[in-house]
């Protein structure tokens, strides 16, 4: 079986990796920006047509669909209603002036919320996001 005279052999340990390289992953190389597509409006169908065996990726192409649809509903409800005489100045100072930059930021704050593996849930519009 063993002979007293020879040692065992040695056993193998791969070398460390080079300092600064990251280990291999599975993760979809277009990950980040398939997530940044999520919430540019109607191009978030495009993650959501192209990835469909990642979850993650599907939920927040598809809270950015319902929100581009929630941004839209609003302002065509403030659209309408700005002819009504002192009302329709003041919303119209919001659609033209804050409601977009409200926007842009909720935008800006979903996708840094997305890159870093995490959702932001809106009341209402990321429950109905959830039924697709």
């Amino acid at each position: 079986m063993s002979d007293p005279n020879y040692p065992p052999p040695p056993s193998y340990t791969p070398p460390p990796p080079p300092p600064g390289a990251t280990p291999p992953t599975s993760v979809n190389p277009n990950r980040t920006i398939m997530l940044v597509l999520a919430y540019l409006g109607i191009f978030a169908v495009i993650p959501l047509v192209t990835e469909k065996n990642d979850p993650e990726i599907q939920w927040h192409a598809k809270h950015g669909l319902v929100l581009l649809v929630a941004e839209i509903f609003v302002f065509l409800v403030i659209g309408v209603l700005h002819f009504i005489p002192f009302l329709g100045w003041v919303l119209g100072c919001l659609m033209f002036a804050v409601l977009p930059l409200a926007i842009f930021v909720l935008h800006v704050f979903c996708i840094y919320k997305a890159v870093n593996g995490q959702r932001f849930l809106i009341p209402g519009l990321s429950e109905f996001a959830d039924r697709f």
